[in-house]
């Protein structure tokens, strides 16, 4: 019984941190887009920072580094990834001012130069640590290939379908899903949300999902539509739980 006891215990513990995880990542992510609002960055190389950032911490412990000099860092090298100019000094000064509202801008004295010495020394950490591998597929392109021009001009199902797509970022769905996979979830959600059939589908040879991806499963599509469901629950006790 004690050796059954321990092992309930230890699960338990285990489960809440990685909820506690799971939260603390959340934050994280809107760090991310609240500096890339401030910083202009499009949504393309805003994707690729969270996903450098999340394909990070899959391999390294989070509790062994500042969750926040990594999110920073991923933004200034998603900027070089995507070919997207940003000055390390604008992401510094953006992502210190969130971090610390109430103090005045950085001056260029020691706290910047500390900062800036940071993040360039955890670029090239960072880049080591992905094996230089940080050239990344998203979604968006067959979101935007697949999206119907007639239906999205009809009802507002792009808006719908985009926001649902940025929202995947704050999980690690974009690590778990191959790119177009995630855009037909993002898709059939869409059209769940606005009560939208595709006419004749039942009827069809092949069903509007398969039209997209060959073999594509609707059960697999169904499980990614759910993790996406998932990040809204996460959103109510991200800022209100203990981390």
């Amino acid at each position: 019984m004690a050796y059954s006891s321990r092992k309930v215990k230890i699960k338990t513990e285990m489960s809440e941190r990685g909820e506690r995880t799971r939260r603390l990542h959340f934050q994280m992510v809107r760090f991310m887009f609240e500096a890339a609002t401030k910083l202009r960055l499009p949504s393309v190389p805003l994707a690729t920072a969270v996903t450098i950032y999340h394909r990070f911490f899959r391999d390294y412990d989070i509790t062994d580094f500042d969750t926040h000099m990594i999110a920073t860092t991923a933004i200034y090298l998603a900027g070089k990834s995507e070919e997207q100019e940003l000055r390390l000094t604008d992401v510094i000064n953006v992502c210190h001012r969130i971090l610390h509202p109430s103090e005045p801008p950085l001056d260029i004295g020691s706290t910047y130069t500390a900062l800036r010495e940071s993040v360039i020394q955890c670029e090239l950490f960072l880049l080591r640590a992905l094996g230089f591998q940080v050239s990344i597929d998203h979604p968006h392109k067959s979101l935007y290939d697949w999206l119907d021009k007639d239906t999205v001009r009809k009802v507002s199902i792009a808006q719908t379908a985009w926001a649902m797509l940025r929202d995947s970022y704050h999980s690690d769905i974009c690590l778990n899903y191959r790119p177009s996979l995630i855009a037909v979830a993002i898709i059939y959600l869409t059209l769940q949300c606005y009560g939208i059939e595709v006419p004749y589908n039942d009827e069809a040879e092949n069903r509007w999902w398969e039209a997209f991806i060959e073999n594509c499963k609707l059960r697999d599509v169904k499980k990614v539509a759910e993790d996406i469901m998932n990040v809204y629950d996460m959103e109510t006790t991200a800022f209100t739980a203990d981390i």
